[in-house]
């Protein structure tokens, strides 16, 4: 069998401590497992459970994936490995910057409510214009003489002057119609814990990308958002229309990862 481990990363992870790799491949060891056997129930790669196995994380991503990772790991040996999470204190990492990329500049916003009313006022006007031309000659009180075959046209028509309801004009109003409102946080997604994020929109732009910490919360609507990746999934919760998503079927090895579609499905990604 072909030896994947690597020398020692000088890499540090914040809050690892040195010797948890050794731990899960002596676990992994004692129970008679391969390295390619716990990568396949993972859905990791073998050179990932090889890294982690030798403490050489420099190319495993962020440290709270790296966490997720061997929690993961240490969960499929049935191993305890918190006494080495918070072994070697420290300094805290700084959560990263976020730029926000939704927002509308006051212009628009007002070019906007310029076109919405333009088109209430069209629509207005295209249910008036017939509704006027089909009761004008009634609005010039020109009502067509009735005569009967049996009885004089006189008497008809002095009839008919009496008798004739007065018909009421149709005024179709033209004022502004309320804005229709749009219902927000269609996608809610809140964090007990810290967590690396990777929010996509449709076009692949970038919304948000950085650290995320516990008490922090995104909403997003229907068609905002195309793509989402979630480090530390334990530590995350997604609710859609209000509703709590599963996200066991779009995880692997503690990060989710999966596309919002404009009527709200999800499906997971491939990579």
């Amino acid at each position: 069998m072909t030896d994947f481990r690597q020398p020692v990363s000088e890499q540090t992870v914040p809050g690892i401590g040195a010797g948890c790799g050794a731990a899960l491949r002596q676990a992994r060891e004692a129970a008679g497992m391969s390295i390619e056997q716990v990568a396949s129930q993972l859905r990791m790669t073998v050179r990932s459970v090889a890294n982690l196995e030798a403490d050489d994380w420099s190319s495993l991503g962020a440290p709270v994936f790296v966490r997720g990772q061997l929690r993961s790991y240490a969960r499929l040996l049935g191993v305890d490995i918190e006494p080495y999470i918070e072994q070697t204190p420290v300094a805290a990492v700084a959560p990263s910057t976020l730029v926000s990329h939704t927002h509308t500049p006051g212009y628009q916003r007002f070019a906007e409510q310029v076109g919405r009313r333009a088109i209430y006022v069209a629509i207005t006007a295209a249910i008036a214009v017939p509704v006027w031309l089909g009761t004008r000659d009634h609005l010039g009180g020109n009502q067509p003489s009735v005569q009967s075959l049996d009885i004089p046209a006189a008497t008809v028509t002095e009839t008919t002057a009496r008798t004739a309801p007065q018909r009421t004009p149709l005024v179709a109003s033209i004022a502004s119609l309320p804005a229709a409102t749009q219902a927000s946080g269609a996608l809610t997604i809140s964090f007990s814990g810290d967590s690396w994020v990777e929010i996509l929109g449709p076009d692949n732009q970038v919304l948000e990308r950085g650290l995320l910490t516990a008490g922090q919360q995104r909403s997003y609507k229907l068609g905002e958002v195309g793509r989402i990746k979630l480090g530390n999934v334990d530590a995350v919760e997604v609710k859609r229309a209000g509703v709590a998503v599963d996200l066991e079927p779009f995880s692997r090895a503690n990060v989710a990862r999966f596309t919002l579609s404009s009527d709200g499905s999800l499906a997971p990604v491939a990579n």
